[in-house]
């Protein structure tokens, strides 16, 4: 499981449309069975406190960490993020 919060690191380049060549790519070639990755740009302060809220929402699912439960993790993460800090729905 790799969790990349950096911008734009599931976002291919514009001038190969039709190939799936990103970082987030990359990182599932070499052999790691699920990924985060983000297809936009982020604050790199929302960033901390997303992933921070992710690994903690991940560990309350699941002890070991299982990457079947990243997806619910990283929603509830965004969620909190949000109301922490008033962001509106539309804004990431």
């Amino acid at each position: 499981f790799a969790f990349l919060s950096a911008c734009e690191t599931g976002t291919g380049d514009e001038s190969l449309p039709e190939e799936a060549v990103h970082l987030a790519a990359g990182v599932l070639q070499a052999g790691y069975r699920s990924v985060i990755a983000t297809m936009w740009a982020i604050d790199d302060n929302y960033a901390s406190m997303v992933s921070e809220s992710m690994y903690s929402h991940l560990l309350e699912r699941s002890n070991p960490p299982s990457s079947d439960d990243a997806s619910y993790a990283l929603q509830e993460a965004v969620r909190e993020v949000r109301e922490q800090m008033g962001i509106p729905m539309w804004l990431f």
